[in-house]
């Protein structure tokens, strides 16, 4: 059955989208917290280059983030920067990004390909490390995540609001806790600490009015979101 159109939206600069996917027959994608840091750091790795993050939920089967892709000027500066320091005899105690770029990367930087393209490749990348990784270590072979990964564009405020609230309280929602607050596996606790973080936290809060506000709309209307048509069912 095709996938409908929503769940594979373009990318955009400045756009906000929620991703999702899940595991080819509902199998497990993490077996340990180990595949779940390593999962999070090859996120940060392949995604925080060409994307802001929101937040994020890691299920048994599936996961979630909500980000907004970075401006296009953004993204050629830092790929030309690496062009531009790999024409350099770099001096080995500066540390400056020197790998090269990929055939993908290059062709967008020639204006070959499109940002979207080139944000779906850096989702597909990332996916494939971890794959690659997960099947390595746990003896199995074969595509880790079902295809295409899904993206729909959050374009409404109210969606923003929806999509966070929502994403939070998934574990909830597959019965994996019965106080969401306290999932270790979502960003929701992050975003309240004074830890340092890569999300941005306090746009986030901004958002909501405050730290108080964002606590009493998570619990307030959890539920009532779940119905909501940013309420994606990915098991």
């Amino acid at each position: 059955m095709p996938i409908p159109h929503k769940y594979l939206a373009d990318f955009v600069d400045g756009n906000i989208y929620h991703v999702f996917n899940r595991t080819n027959n509902k199998e497990k994608l993490f077996l340990n917290d180990d595949n779940r840091l390593f999962f999070l750091k090859q996120y940060a790795k392949y995604i925080s280059p060409i994307a802001d993050t929101f937040c994020w939920c890691l299920l048994p089967n599936h996961f979630h983030f909500l980000i907004r892709v970075k401006s296009n000027e953004q993204i050629v500066n830092a790929l030309q920067t690496r062009v531009d320091n790999l024409r350099k005899v770099v001096n080995p105690a500066i540390n400056v990004e020197t790998k090269p770029l990929s055939k993908t990367e290059s062709r967008f930087l020639k204006n070959e390909i499109t940002l979207s393209d080139l944000v779906a490749y850096y989702f597909k990348s990332f996916f494939q490390s971890y794959s690659l990784a997960f099947n390595k270590v746990n003896n199995r072979s074969g595509n880790l995540f079902y295809r295409p990964f899904k993206r729909v564009e959050v374009n409404k405020e109210s969606y923003f609001t929806q999509a966070i609230v929502y994403i939070h309280a998934n574990a909830f929602k597959h019965k994996l806790v019965k106080d969401f607050t306290k999932y270790e596996w979502s960003s929701y606790q992050s975003i309240l600490s004074d830890k340092p973080t890569q999300l941005c936290k306090q746009e986030v809060l901004e958002w909501f009015g405050g730290a108080k506000q964002f606590i009493e709309v998570h619990k307030s209307q959890s539920e009532y979101y779940y119905e909501s048509d940013i309420a994606i069912e990915d098991e």
